[in-house]
């Protein structure tokens, strides 16, 4: 996207004049480790090329106005009331994020902002931490504050988590906020630390397909499933002294299942235990260069998530069993919560045409939706970009 489009856009909103600044902040895709960040698990993730962009300026009085290039709506909010509103739609995820600024005791003022970006609404991809993030690094220039980027993630999920009422963990903006270029990060989401993995796809590539089947987060069963993960923790106690699923190893727990009550909750934990193992083994042949066994385990990835965490659906489905019998695909998953947006997969460069030409006459055989693909690189996290 052109920065100078940005500019204008912003000009023609709120007239000429003041220190402009511009920001862009990633959307994020994970490789494997699905539904593990909660239970304190390792997740897989790296930030792409595609995102949302911000041009900012401040206010010399206590207005925010908030605009967007994706929604019609526009919305403002004066800084000793940031309480969420309904009727403020997309523009609540920038106000959470203004609000926990505050909240940490940060000295912030009014400002005028307008984002725009090229992530598909509802595809998966994490557009909230995306445009969490952006206000993140917006606010912290504009104001001077200092925060750094560990703390910054943090505050943006606690936004998400209290003022949008999304009880997810911590992946989404920890990929958009530490995202690196060419690389992956292994998350351990328990204890909050990182490894930098350098993504050394030799001839392949990845190629994020969009369903085209939306699904909002906050509406979904994603708080279910946390709270199954929740009374299996529950029930292992009477065994284990763990607070968390994935501080139980797989042998563990296939030994110890049946302390777990309900057959629901069992087949919850299975998964994530199974899935946080499975992301450890992914990234040791990511490291020595095997990528058809990284592949298979993206392939097994899918059908947990399929069988025992039940957050796939119809649409994901039918796009990972097109993608597994496409030609030069190594390996293909859901990426995200679930209940439709994207799957990932790792297939040879040269068959990349022939893939996405398979995987969406089958796919759209199977569902009459048209999906979308794309092809984005990995890049860096949040970050001011110009001036």
């Amino acid at each position: 996207m052109d920065i100078h489009y940005i500019g204008k856009r912003f000009i023609d909103l709120y007239e000429n004049g003041g220190n402009t600044m511009f920001f862009f902040s990633p959307c994020r895709v994970n490789l494997i480790g699905e539904h593990t960040d909660y239970n304190g698990g390792y997740v897989f993730p790296c930030a792409l090329s595609l995102g949302t962009y911000a041009a900012a300026r401040k206010r010399n009085d206590g207005l925010m106005r908030f605009a967007s290039g994706n929604f019609p709506k526009r919305a403002a909010a004066d800084i000793t009331d940031l309480s969420y509103k309904t009727e403020d739609g997309w523009a609540n995820y920038l106000k959470g994020v203004a609000l926990e600024f505050q909240k940490a005791g940060y000295k912030i003022g009014g400002m005028d902002i307008y984002i725009e970006g090229d992530i598909p609404n509802g595809a998966g991809l994490s557009s909230s931490a995306s445009v969490e993030l952006l206000m993140g690094a917006a606010l912290n220039s504009l104001f001077n504050c200092g925060m750094d980027r560990l703390e910054m993630v943090k505050l943006c999920q606690r936004a998400e988590n209290g003022y949008m009422g999304v009880n997810c963990g911590v992946m989404d903006q920890y990929a958009v906020g530490m995202g690196k270029t060419d690389c992956a990060l292994l998350l351990d989401c328990g204890k909050l630390t990182h490894e930098y993995v350098p993504l050394q796809l030799k001839g392949c590539k990845l190629i994020i397909s969009d369903t085209n089947k939306r699904r909002k987060l906050a509406d979904s069963a994603y708080n279910t499933r946390r709270a199954e993960c929740e009374r299996a923790v529950r029930d292992l106690r009477a065994k284990y002294d763990i607070n968390l699923l994935c501080e139980l190893s797989e042998e563990a727990f296939n030994v110890d299942k049946g302390l777990i009550k309900n057959e629901v909750d069992r087949r919850r934990a299975a998964h994530a235990i199974a899935e946080n193992a499975r992301t450890v083994k992914a990234v040791e042949y990511l490291k020595i260069g095997d990528l058809a066994a990284f592949g298979s385990l993206m392939n097994q990835s899918h059908i947990s998530l399929r069988d025992l965490y039940e957050v796939t659906g119809p649409e994901l489905d039918a796009m990972a069993e097109a993608a597994w019998q496409a030609p030069g695909v190594l390996g293909s998953r859901m990426t995200g919560a679930g209940f439709g947006g994207c799957t990932v997969t790792l297939v040879k460069e040269a068959d990349s045409d022939a893939f996405i030409s398979h995987t969406g006459r089958q796919y759209q055989k199977h569902t009459g939706l048209s999906p979308m693909f794309y092809t984005a690189d990995v890049g860096d996290g949040a970050k001011r970009i110009y001036n």
